[in-house]
């Protein structure tokens, strides 16, 4: 039990410390963190549920987690008020987008039907994600894996982009991280700057709440017209 949840821990630390000493997006500890375990466990030959016995403690911290979001959204709500049809246009564009990319090429690269399905609600947080993908017919697993591949590139190229275009704009920043990239994006935003979390962390929330009511609808429209 315990091996597990400090195993976890000192590979987090570990990475944070690499990441403040050379701050590339490459080494933040949302990428490393994940890849060093996954290769431990691999090539130590140990058990997921055994590393998990003493792992699945930090994921029980997710919702009280989740829930610390809305003291910087309280903090902020004067400005995320200002900004509200900003937000909720650039997210239900980016939510509506999402979809018909995804089920687009999934058609065009011949994915059969449930796996494009399974794809296609891949851009909001995994709970909500994997209870769109059973309503719509595809399987919450192969769902779940996509969110994480979807958050973790989504946190890349976002920042490579900003870095680019050379985007200081907080709520341009935060709106990108929390459409691209969902929780993983809004944690990465969060390292930037409160502000940008918060506005992070609302496109995230709307990001599920769309997609949970046009996905039902947009999907089968998908399949017929593609």
């Amino acid at each position: 039990m315990i091996p597990g949840l400090l195993f976890t821990i000192t590979v987090y630390l570990v990475s944070k410390w690499l990441y403040r000493r050379y701050p590339h997006i490459l080494l933040s500890p949302l990428i490393i963190c994940p890849a060093v375990l996954i290769l431990l466990l691999t090539l130590l030959h140990i058990p997921y549920a055994a590393y998990d016995a003493g792992g699945h403690y930090l994921t029980l911290m997710l919702q009280p987690a989740t829930v610390a979001f809305a003291i910087p959204l309280y903090k902020y709500r004067d400005i995320l008020k200002r900004y509200m049809p900003e937000i909720a246009s650039g997210v239900t564009g980016g939510a509506v987008a999402a979809i018909l990319t995804t089920v687009g090429i999934s058609q065009l690269v011949g994915l059969n039907s449930q796996l494009a399905t399974s794809l296609a609600p891949r851009s909001i947080t995994t709970p909500m994600a994997m209870n769109v993908a059973q309503i719509l017919g595809g399987d919450p697993a192969i769902t779940a894996v996509f969110v994480i591949i979807t958050g973790v590139t989504g946190v890349v190229l976002t920042s490579m982009m900003l870095k680019w275009a050379s985007i200081e704009r907080p709520l341009t920043k935060g709106m990108l991280f929390g459409i691209v990239a969902h929780g993983t994006g809004t944690a990465r935003a969060y390292e930037t700057g409160s502000l940008e979390g918060s506005i992070a962390s609302l496109a995230m929330i709307f990001m599920g709440l769309i997609t949970t009511v046009i996905a039902p609808v947009l999907v089968p429209l998908c399949f017929r017209y593609f």
